[in-house]
């Protein structure tokens, strides 16, 4: 979506532009070296982590996908302004107008991390929880421990195998946490620390595991332990060997030492006591305590919570089966909530999501609440929410039904083998508690998307305003170049060449127009918004806040201004955001504001120039002021952008404006403005 819709809006802009996409099949319309060079500038809207290296010397913008899908007439305004990218892994720096982050709605590193982390560790679920599903449903038959496999039989080593996905599934989630935040030195104390989170009871006789909660936190323990290691200076003979032996193995250490010791032990405290406490609701009304059963079972999927009452109940089998009933129903309820939500608002997730959701359909139905992770990985103040009401409402309605469950598993599946009494209500129960998780998950993915687009008509001013400084000379006239990746797991793309893909664009160079013919009488500039009275050869004013003025001044001669203090004030409004000095002695302030009753753009020139904040320190010499009301503050003002971007990239434009001797010499050049 955010491909179609940055092609698109560069299309209408007369812009080239190449598109890369780095889904999960992998990069598609990869940008080559010599699409990289002659871009003008590269947008990068994703969700994840993005190597920048290709892109050195280029200016990048980078933005979440949302941006890309709502915002894409903006964006390639923006990235002309944005800053220069010199080289490494990170974004440039900088603030302000043309930096380039936009604002505050760039995603955190923290974020990008976590996506990084689910976008690998979704094949090990799918192909893990899969290979478990259909093991079961094949070879397994029920048995008073649970659902059992022939020793030795073919889907036993099925079983094995998906059992070894699902046990690697955590530390890769931890480990690419790490990773996207140190870098490889990373990776291994990541990786180590999810294998404790994943499997601690087994690895050094734990009370609990922490599962994918604990993961999360290992991974970005060890992340941060890297960087500051990293920051530790060390005598240069060390330095060579700082990445590949003292930073992993000082940072695995500390880790799993710091797990052992400190992490460990709250988890075991919380398994201890929540188990007591648990044991002693059983005698508590049927209603209350499904409920309670099913919140636990829906928290952290395999965490402590989760393993505390699922335990309760199959403690209780033999003598109280009601329980393990309520749980038995609670179980599949995330990963079949979680894949019908995909399959109700399929334009709410990407196509990595929608993949995962079927896969996480076909793993509820066998029990294996695995198949939610990646979802409450990735969004967890939605999903996790929508999960515990769900299960709760699963679990209090098979308590109140009276459902029980002879073997220590959930799911639809152990109905088949007879293990369940009340069937039917044991069905209702999942039916019920799957449709409240997936229309809550969907209810609050769609509440927070309309709170950012509300929220981006209210930051708006404080996001860079589409700025013009691509207007870098020696830019050859052709193809832009773009680059990036996306959202693995929650929309991954990166943008480019009118074409395909999402995530990362280079805008490309306008076509340079020669000079144009002199013509008998005034052109008309801009449809006419720029006219003879709101051109000015020289200013008078050596300072911005008075050049904006003076030029205020000036467009109020047309009688289209209505208040020119009030013009004066959002124009040093927009400015006291982010400067629009653009670089290449060029700024161009604006206004939207019902000061003005029709767009009106005035041009002046500062012979000695005004000190503007411009990126490369050029002293503004061409300002252009536009000012549009409201009502055309979007397709009208960013056309206006457009025109004039084209044109601005030109340097013999820039140079013939600098030397036009008077106003009317002025206006014939700016009549090559098409």
């Amino acid at each position: 979506m955010a491909a179609e819709k940055l092609a698109g809006a560069a299309a209408a802009l007369g812009i080239e532009m190449k598109v890369e996409t780095q889904g999960s099949i992998g990069a598609e319309n990869v940008l080559t070296d010599n699409d990289v060079r002659e871009a003008d500038g590269v947008i990068i809207a994703a969700d994840k982590d993005v190597a920048l290296d290709r892109f050195a010397g280029k200016k990048v913008l980078s933005v979440p996908v949302a941006d890309g899908i709502h915002r894409p007439e903006q964006l390639i305004e923006q990235v002309q302004s944005a800053a220069v990218h010199t080289g490494g892994h990170g974004l440039p720096a900088g603030g302000g107008g043309g930096a380039g982050r936009v604002g505050g709605k760039e995603r955190s590193a923290a974020y990008k991390a976590l996506m990084n982390g689910v976008s690998h560790m979704i094949p090990f679920v799918v192909v893990g929880g899969l290979l478990l599903a259909v093991s079961i449903a094949l070879g397994g038959h029920s048995t008073p421990k649970g659902i059992e496999f022939d020793k030795d039989s073919f889907w036993f080593y099925v079983n094995t195998l998906g059992t070894l996905g699902f046990k690697l599934m955590l530390p890769i989630f931890s480990g690419y946490i790490a990773f996207a935040l140190g870098d490889r030195p990373a990776l291994v104390p990541g990786m180590i620390g999810g294998f404790l989170a994943a499997d601690a009871v087994n690895i050094y006789g734990a009370d609990a595991n922490a599962g994918f909660l604990g993961a999360i936190a290992t991974g970005f323990l060890a992340g941060y332990l890297v960087l500051g290691i990293r920051k530790v200076k060390v005598p240069k003979f060390v330095q060579p060997i700082m990445p590949i032996i003292v930073i992993p193995i000082v940072s695995t250490l500390a880790l799993g030492l710091f797990y052992i010791y400190v992490i460990g032990q709250p988890i075991s405290w919380v398994f201890t006591h929540l188990t007591s406490w648990l044991n002693g609701m059983t005698g508590s009304s049927a209603i209350v305590l499904g409920a309670l059963i099913g919140l636990m079972i829906a928290f952290d999927m395999g965490g402590p919570v989760n393993k505390t009452a699922f335990l309760v109940a199959v403690g209780l089998i033999g003598t109280n089966n009601a329980v393990m009933g309520m749980a038995a129903a609670a179980i599949p309820v995330m990963p079949l909530g979680q894949g019908l939500a995909t399959l109700l608002r399929r334009k709410l997730y990407s196509d990595q999501e929608r993949e995962t959701g079927i896969a996480a359909l076909f793993m509820g139905f066998f029990g294996i609440s695995e198949g939610a992770i990646p979802f409450a990985a990735a969004r967890p103040a939605q999903v996790i929410p929508a999960n515990m009401l769900g299960g709760a409402v699963a679990g209090a309605v098979a308590g109140v039904a009276g459902v029980s469950d002879s073997v220590p598993h959930g799911g639809p599946i152990v109905s088949l083998f007879g293990a369940v009494g009340g069937a039917a209500m044991f069905f209702l129960a999942i039916a019920i508690g799957t449709a409240v998780t997936a229309l809550t998950t969907n209810g609050l993915i769609d509440l927070k998307e309309r709170k950012a687009r509300r929220g981006g008509d209210g930051v708006a001013a404080l996001i860079p305003e589409p700025a013009l400084a691509g207007v870098a000379a020696g830019v050859g006239g052709g193809a832009g170049a773009g680059a990036g990746a996306g959202n693995e797991g929650a929309g991954d793309e990166v943008a480019g060449d009118a074409g395909a893909g999402a995530g990362a664009l280079a805008v490309g160079a306008a076509a340079r127009s020669a000079s144009a013919a002199a013509s008998a009488t005034a052109p008309e500039v801009l449809s006419g918004y720029l006219t003879a009275q709101t051109v000015k050869v020289q200013l008078d004013s050596r300072d911005k806040g008075g050049a904006i003025r003076e030029m205020a001044e000036m467009l109020a001669s047309t009688g289209n201004v209505r208040d020119v203090d009030e013009l004066v004030r959002v124009a040093l409004a927009r400015e006291a955001q982010g400067t629009t000095g653009l670089g290449e002695e060029i700024a161009i302030p604006h206004a939207k504001t019902d000061a003005v009753s029709v767009p009106t753009v005035g041009f002046a020139r500062s012979a000695e120039g005004i000190e503007w904040g411009s990126l490369d320190g050029t002293r503004a010499k061409l300002i252009f002021m536009i000012s549009v009301p409201e009502a055309a503050a979007g397709d009208e003002h960013l056309r206006i952008l457009a025109l004039l971007s084209r044109k601005l990239m030109d340097a013999g434009f820039r140079g013939r404006l600098s030397g036009a001797g008077d106003a009317a010499a002025v206006l014939e050049v700016l009549g090559e403005i098409r």
